[in-house]
């Protein structure tokens, strides 16, 4: 469930930031949080691989996954806003 919920912000944050980018206003910390759900998303396709190879399931959808998943998705989102709020400050 974590792979689902990364890759749906991913996308998310993929498509606002070419929205952004194509009117101008693109920034570094939308891009670098772009880069990071990105990054999250192959790291949990690689540990549903090695699930795989292991004789389980590629998708998780447990309870404590969707949990995980939430936890990631929230701290990122607190990255994103943290790295907004210095690039503002440093603007002003």
């Amino acid at each position: 469930m974590c792979l689902i919920m990364t890759i749906a912000t991913a996308l998310a944050f993929t498509a606002l930031w070419a929205n952004r980018r194509k009117s101008g206003r693109a920034s570094k910390s939308l891009f670098t949080a772009t880069l990071m759900f990105w990054a999250a998303a192959l790291m949990w396709s690689v540990d549903g691989i090695a699930s795989v190879l292991g004789g389980e399931a590629f998708f998780d959808l447990s309870a404590s996954d969707a949990v995980l998943g939430v936890l990631i998705v929230a701290s990122g989102a607190l990255v994103f806003a943290l790295l907004s709020l210095r690039e503002r400050k440093s603007t002003v």
